[in-house]
């Protein structure tokens, strides 16, 4: 299965701004571990907005 390019650097941008983690770190993840910190940080970020 491929995965779809537009879909991988969505996922890399979201995850590299709020961690500043570098490009081969990321792109090492796999799928299910880079959605899980995709997932983990919209939480933060809703659980922040709520807060305000």
């Amino acid at each position: 299965m491929t995965y779809a390019p537009d879909r991988l650097y969505e996922e890399v941008a979201y995850v590299a701004y709020h961690f500043h983690w570098p490009l081969d770190d990321l792109l090492d993840l796999e799928h299910g571990q880079r959605l899980r910190f995709v997932s983990e940080i919209a939480g933060i970020n809703t659980r922040l907005s709520e807060e305000r």
